[in-house]
């Protein structure tokens, strides 16, 4: 059942909630050991040109489904543009509608990088965190003495729901320029309103999105960018060539225009497209 559920060619590493409970019954194992069970799966998606050490990940969302993840470097840039495996988890959860994550299942111990950004999502109080041959542990007691949204007044925390209310003018017409659009308003960003969203189309006719994730200590937030190109190598066809890029973004402090472009230019020729949103009055 596995098998046929991960080589469906229409995969986008997501096993929906019936099918976690189905396959836990079928094996049988607990939900939490299936999740272990899935990492090795997780870090067949894993691209580290630099580092040779692919992480896999499985966050299961509140609605039980379970999203994998995987560590993504960019060869030519600077190693602080790297995906976490556990960045990718989220974002895969955080794009397919979930608004909170229960558990996370990793294939080593997550590193502090991981445990700040894990940290600023909205069930970061009761996360647990699942490692091989251990017994879970709760996120916070992996971050004691944790600097998180609530210090800087911030009571929205990522994944939850949102309308920035940011518009273009004229309205776009290109439904890639619209998916970025879209992108951007439901991206978290309540420190600097930097509000960005990403959208790739690529050479088979398919388009990926990635919304703009910042941090309360902000070196762990994750770029626009980054969450497109999560969710296209989640796509399962790395080969599949990115044709087009757009950035929409609302003025702020934390321009993404030049790293988008550098980050892009690691992976495809095409040429960034950049919209300054309007924001709402």
């Amino acid at each position: 059942m596995l098998a046929k559920i991960i080589l469906d060619p229409n995969f986008r590493g997501v096993i929906t909630a019936q099918q976690v409970n189905e396959l836990a019954a079928a094996i049988p194992t607990s939900v939490d050991d299936l999740l272990l069970l899935l990492v090795p799966f997780a870090q067949c998606y894993a691209i580290p040109p630099v580092s040779d050490y692919p992480v896999g990940a499985i966050a299961q969302g509140q609605t039980g489904a379970a999203y994998f993840g995987a560590n993504m470097e960019y060869q030519g840039t600077a190693l602080s543009f790297t995906v976490h495996g556990e960045q990718s988890a989220t974002t895969n959860a955080w794009l397919n509608g979930e608004q909170g994550l229960t558990s996370i299942a990793i294939s080593a111990a997550p590193c502090g990088y991981c445990r700040q950004f894990l940290y600023e999502i909205t069930t970061a109080a009761t996360l647990e965190v699942l490692l091989v041959g251990q017994p879970p542990e709760q996120l916070t007691d992996l971050i004691p003495q944790a600097f998180g949204p609530g210090d800087l007044g911030v009571t929205a925390a990522l994944m939850s729901p949102a309308n920035n209310g940011l518009r273009l003018d004229p309205p776009p017409t290109d439904p890639v320029v619209q998916a970025a659009l879209a992108a951007a308003n439901a991206s978290y960003a309540p420190y600097s309103k930097g509000y960005a969203g990403v959208a790739i189309s690529t050479a088979s006719g398919a388009t990926y999105t990635g919304r703009y994730a910042e941090n309360a200590a902000f070196n762990p937030s994750m770029s626009p960018l980054e969450s497109a190109l999560t969710m296209w190598s989640l796509g399962g066809n790395t080969n599949d060539a990115i044709t087009k890029a757009v950035l929409v973004e609302a003025p702020s402090p934390a321009d993404q225009a030049d790293v988008t472009a550098e980050v892009l230019s690691t992976v495809s020729n095409a040429q960034l497209q950049v919209y300054k949103a309007i924001p709402p009055a």
